[in-house]
Parts: structure tokens; C-alpha cells; sequence
């Protein structure tokens, strides 16, 4: 269970990590495509820099209740941008990568609490 939580934490770690990054960098694809969404461009690197916390939040295993935060955290980004995408009109093949991304956060964080013991 713990290489398969690696597996997938790993995924999801390097999936939202490459989504943060043009975010905190403002590439010019990433303003498009938040503007596109109807966005604001200075909501770009709040949500990029919010990202790469909650990744480092996810890997690191000193404070469990952050972590249990971050993961909602990063759940709701890619929840948010689905429905983002659906709202816009945009096609389901557009859509589909933060539904990816929810599928890797939900299975790394059931992984993570199956091989955890229960603190409360």
C-alpha cells in the first residue's frame, strides 16, 4: 500500500506542480486561458503559489492536519476548474485533465489514510 501511495502521491504531485508553475510564472498561455475562464490575471500566481503549498504540504509528513488541509485545498482547485471549464462551454477533452488531477488527489489521499494510523 505505501508504493502505491508514492506512486500516485507522486503523480499528483508532479501534475499539480507543472499546472503551478506557468500560474506563479504568468505565462502567457496560463493568462489566456484564466481570462478565458473569465478570471482576473492577478488571481494567477495567488492560486500557482497556493498549488506548490499544498503539494509541499502533501509530501511533507510532520503536521497531519495540514496535510488533511491541503488536500482539500488542492481538491477544490480542481474542482473549481472543472467546473470553470463546463461553464465556458469548453469541451469535455479540455475538462478532463482537472477530473485526472481529482482522481490522483482522492487516490493519493484515501492511500495516504489507509496506511495511517487514525490520530483521533
Amino acid at each position: 500500500m505505501r508504493i502505491a501511495y508514492w506512486i500516485v502521491t507522486g503523480l499528483m504531485s508532479a501534475l499539480m506542480l507543472l499546472s503551478a508553475v506557468p500560474d506563479v510564472i504568468k505565462h502567457p498561455e496560463a493568462i489566456t486561458a484564466f481570462k478565458h475562464l473569465g478570471y482576473p490575471e492577478y488571481l494567477l500566481p495567488f492560486i500557482g503559489v497556493a498549488k506548490i503549498l499544498g503539494v509541499i504540504a502533501v509530501l511533507f509528513p510532520r503536521f497531519p492536519r495540514l496535510k488533511e488541509w491541503a488536500y482539500a485545498g488542492l481538491a477544490f482547485d480542481v474542482i473549481g476548474a472543472f467546473y470553470s471549464h463546463m461553464s465556458v462551454g469548453d469541451p469535455l477533452s479540455v475538462a478532463i485533465f482537472p477530473l485526472i488531477a481529482l482522481a490522483l488527489i482522492l487516490g493519493s489521499y484515501f492511500l495516504y489514510r489507509s496506511t495511517t494510523p487514525s490520530r483521533e
